[in-house]
Parts: structure tokens; sequence; C-alpha cells
């Protein structure tokens, strides 16, 4: 263990500097109040920190509501254009929510309405962008051609703010902007899918399944990069990983369940539970509730919605045992499945508490 001596015989040393050492010891007094707040058994998620967070969260909203009332009735008197209305509120809108996001984000380190903020940088760019770029005769007509750079637009404009204040939520949104974008990319060139489920069977034709489960795995990868590189779980890489979790899970079991709920063969109900019992061995393995429940819900909202009977009925009920068992004795399970795989790279996963 290094200690705070070792330390300032690094900087009499020229080895580091104070501010180097100061941002160590702040650093290492953070991840001591973490570990020793949570659990070894809980998987770490924040929505709000007080009640303060809710009473500002209610604050934005009916600002955003006064906004969009006031700036319509008073921009409609001067402007004949109703897109160019549309841009110039986005523009002014745009700068408020940054100005807002620089205090309360940057700032305060609020947690809710960072939420809450980038939920209105999204609609908000993509209202605009799409005022600019996309052409709503083409639209009528299911051409989605024009739509395709303001998307983009919009998701690049994510990720901007995702760099500047680092709102892991704000991931979440930009995974999604990206599989709204590539799907529609698709549509484009390969023609619209017949029906809405054509874009998540793999025996449908047309590359929209292979695609959607392509973007989950994809997703799934930089959900582990960000997981990986803080397998305590005392930054928000961890909580970056947890929003991409959450993205990734449906994606992945969109296609492979429903593509397995639909089928005929004898074996698809038993493949399905058997690729449900993979899943939660994994999210065992990486310690991500999240990605189970996600994957899980997503299966009974899909069954439930698709099949009516004893059998589909069954496998909800199993669903849920299986889901409280783990929920209770999850740390167990985790030590003797940890136990039982060696090769796993241990220094890079959630230690077994």
């Amino acid at each position: 263990m290094i200690e705070k001596d070792d330390l300032r015989a690094a900087v009499a040393a020229g080895a580091i500097t104070e501010a180097q050492a100061a941002r160590i010891l702040t650093l290492s007094a953070e991840r001591k109040g973490h570990l020793s707040a949570a659990r070894p058994d809980e998987e770490p998620f924040e929505l709000f920190k007080g009640f303060n967070e809710i009473f500002i969260v209610v604050g934005l909203v009916i600002l955003a509501a006064g906004w969009a009332g006031v700036s319509t009735a008073a921009a409609l008197t001067g402007f004949n254009n109703v897109f160019g209305l549309i841009v110039a509120r986005s523009l002014v809108a745009a700068g408020i929510i940054w100005a807002l996001s620089e205090y309360f984000i940057r700032r305060r380190r609020m947690v809710a309405p960072a939420i809450t903020l980038t939920i209105f940088w999204a609609l908000n760019t993509t209202l605009g962008f799409s005022a600019s770029y996309a052409e709503p005769f083409m639209v009528a007509q299911q051409d989605w051609s024009s739509t395709i750079i303001p998307l983009a637009l919009a998701s690049g404009a994510l990720l901007l703010y995702w760099v500047r204040f680092r709102v892991p939520f704000a991931l979440a949104l930009v995974a999604i902007g990206i599989f709204i974008l590539i799907t529609v990319s698709l549509a484009v060139q390969a023609g619209d899918p017949g029906e809405i489920s054509d874009l998540f069977l793999l025996s449908s034709e047309g590359p929209f399944a292979l695609a959607t489960l392509l973007f989950g795995v994809g997703v799934f990868a930089v959900a582990m990069w960000f997981d990986m590189s803080d397998p305590h779980r005392v930054t928000r890489r961890a909580s970056n990983g947890f929003w991409l979790h959450v993205v990734a899970a449906p994606a992945i079991v969109n296609t492979v369940a429903l593509t397995l709920i639909t089928s005929e063969a004898p074996g698809a109900r038993l493949a399905l539970v058997v690729f449900l019992g993979a899943l939660a061995l994994v999210a065992i393995v990486i310690d991500r509730r999240s990605f189970l429940i996600a994957a899980v819900g997503y299966v009974v909202a899909l069954s439930a919605q698709l099949e009516e009977g004893m059998g589909i009925a069954t496998l909800i009920l199993l669903l849920g045992v299986v889901l409280v068992l783990l929920g209770a004795f999850w740390e167990r399970i985790r030590g003797v499945l940890m136990g039982m795989l060696p090769f796993l790279p241990r220094a890079k996963l959630p230690p077994v508490g």
C-alpha cells in the first residue's frame, strides 16, 4: 500500500508533482468512500442524490413547457416559415440547455438534472436538424433518405454533449440514435421492411435482423470496455457501462428471442431457455444485473404480447423464480462460477465479495 509518506518522498525526489500527489490522495479517498459505502453484492446505480434534484427536475420541465409556449406564441407573429421558426427556436434552446448543463452538471454534479437536460438536448437537436434537412413530403411518401443527415447530426450532437459533460445516460441515447440511423440507412438501400417484425426476425428477408444483432454485440463490447477499465466501479466509466448494457441487452435479445418464439421448430423453446441461460451466465460473470434484467424483461414482454396459453405462462413463471433466486444468492452463485472458470481475466472483472 502506498502511504502519504511515500507520496511526499516521490514529490521530494521529483518523480511526481505536488498537484499529482494531491490528485492521487483525492482519488484514493473517493475510492475508499465508495467501496465502504457499497456492499460487495450490489451493483452501483443512482438516479438522484436527494429530493432537491427532483425539485430542480420539476422546475426544468415546467421551464421547458413555458419556453415552448412563449417562444411559439411570440415567434408566430413574425415568422411565416414554420420550419424556420423551429430552427431559430432550437438554436436559442440549445444555448439555454448548454448553459444550464454547465451549472447543474459540471458545477453542481447533479444526477437527475443531468439526465433531464440530456433528454432535452436530444429532443431539441433532433427537432432542429430535422426541420433544417428533412423533407416532409418525402417522409410522407415513406422516402426516408432525407432523414439520414439530421439523424447523423443529432447523434453527433449528443456525442459532443457527452464529451463535454460526461453524462452516462447520454451514451445510451447516442447508441439508440446510431441504431435508428443504421435502420433508416438500411431501409433506404434495401427497401422498407414489410412488417415491423421483419426488423428482428433472422428468418425474414433483408439485413435488418442481422444488423440489429451486430449492433447489440457492438454496444455490449463498448460497455465491457468501460466496465473492464473500472472493475471496482467507482468512476463514471462504470456508469457508462451500465447504460450501454441496458441498450445492448434488448438489441441482442430482440433478434434471437423473437426468432425462437415465432419459430415452429420442435426445439425452439428449449433453444430459447438455453439462450437465456447463457445470457444469465454472462451477466453473472460480468456482475451486471442490468444486462440480465433488461434481457429477461424484454423477453417476458415479447412473449406475453405474441403468445397466450399455459406454455408461455409457465415460461414467465420460471423466469420470475430464477430472477428471485439470483437476486437472493447472486454473490454466492458468482463466487462458485468464478471458481469454476479460472481462465477469466479476474483483474479486469469486479472482485467477488
